[in-house]
């Protein structure tokens, strides 16, 4: 028999079961659609701690406090000071960029408006280390910090706090804890950084003006220190730990009393966390596969035993048995082709729905959609040839006595 003839009688039974054939292929829709969902929730879950990691900066090392409570009450007296991030500055190896960050909520106030904003003194070190970019206006710089201007930068939402947007307050003044700043520049939007905090909703200021004008103090929240590149991060670690145990004065074998954070380190734990969730709901979406797989060779054990007589008229007539194998393979190839590409479609229909209704990160990649694809056609390949031997081994006598 000719390949185009073993096709049409193929398709001719499956539509002659259109019912049985759309239930056959249901498992196959629900595995492939469970796959593309699971996968794309994963998928869009890396990228968006990817899109995090471009946002917190690149080789950034954080250096927080210890705290020391007493009756509940931090003492306070682990925190950092201004002279003890300068050391760090003090002749580095693979140290590039320092700033200090010293923050804490003040009244704002503009237009007859007020509220409360995040306030953080910085040096201008701190937008590059951090990988701010200017959307409007300019950063300030090392000669404003060092004459205490009052000059301050919005973060791209930090204006709806007073209810304006942060555009319109380029070059206006508004005032913090009553003081008067001039707004020279606007930063472009991040968005939240996990458990960072919104950088795109704090007002910045020139560290020294908040050491002497606002705040009062030399202790500093942390300090952001970048490495020279991302294979020094560990050496940076390491000249940070020195410097910083001589300048606190720690004895050798004591703990040192603050700790050095890489952002970057637990945003990839949490990648890692979710690749693994990822691949353990792929795995039972799997499942659903070979159920569905497993219900299309029952099917087609039980289309053998209905259709013996036709098998015995065909091979009465000249059918050989590859003819009858490749039919029965190909009616269960059509099958999990077809349930495949409707899974695909309803995949990526729920994982759209589930982005605009829950607001979750999807992604769905070509790869994917490839490995479903071939997937699918490999279960119409494995569960259809048991049934497809069984049908192409009968004998052509027994078939046609076969009632």
């Amino acid at each position: 028999m000719l390949l185009g003839e073993i096709l049409m009688v193929a398709l001719g039974a499956i539509r002659a079961n259109k019912l049985r054939s759309m239930l056959t292929m249901l498992g196959i829709v629900i595995g492939i659609a469970a796959v593309i969902t699971m996968v794309s929730l994963g998928e869009g879950a890396q990228k968006q701690v990817q899109e995090r990691l471009q946002a917190l900066g690149t080789n950034v090392l954080t250096v927080s406090p210890g705290q020391q409570f007493m009756g509940g009450v931090d003492r306070g007296e682990n925190r950092l000071t201004i002279d003890q991030a300068r050391a760090l500055l003090n002749d580095p190896r693979a140290i590039s960029k320092v700033s200090p960050e010293m923050s804490r909520n003040f009244q704002v106030e503009y237009g007859g408006r007020n509220a409360s904003a995040s306030i953080v003194g910085v040096w201008p070190a701190y937008f590059q280390i951090n990988n701010h970019t200017v959307a409007l206006g300019r950063l300030f710089t090392n000669g404003e910090d060092a004459g205490r201007r009052r000059v301050a930068i919005l973060g791209a939402l930090a204006g709806d706090k007073v209810g304006v947007d942060s555009r319109m307050l380029l070059g206006r003044e508004i005032r913090i804890k009553g003081i008067g700043f001039e707004v020279i520049g606007v930063l472009k939007e991040k968005g939240a950084t996990g458990g960072f905090g919104n950088p795109d909703e704090r007002i910045y200021i020139p560290l020294s003006t908040a050491q002497f004008r606002i705040m009062g103090q030399d202790r500093v929240n942390n300090v952001a220190v970048q490495a020279i590149s991302a294979q020094e991060m560990t050496a940076a670690t390491v000249e940070i730990d020195r410097v910083l145990r001589r300048e606190r004065r720690i004895p050798p074998g004591e703990t040192s009393d603050f700790t050095i954070r890489n952002s970057a380190s637990l945003l990839n734990t949490v990648e890692e966390t979710a690749k693994t969730f990822t691949f353990l709901l792929a795995g039972i979406a799997v499942v659903s596969l070979v159920v569905g797989g497993i219900g299309i060779m029952n099917i087609m054990l039980v289309s053998v035993t209905e259709r013996t007589r036709e098998i015995g008229v065909r091979k009465a007539l000249g059918a050989r048995k590859r003819d009858i194998m490749l039919q029965f393979l190909i009616e269960s190839l059509v099958l999990c082709l077809a349930g495949g590409i409707i899974g695909l479609a309803a995949g990526a229909g729920g994982a759209f729905a589930m982005s605009k209704v829950a607001g979750w990160n999807t992604a769905i990649s070509p790869g994917v959609v490839l490995v479903a694809i071939l997937f699918s056609a490999f279960v119409g390949v494995f569960f259809g040839l048991w049934p497809a031997r069984r049908a192409a081994s009968l004998d052509p006598i027994v078939s046609l006595r076969y009632e």
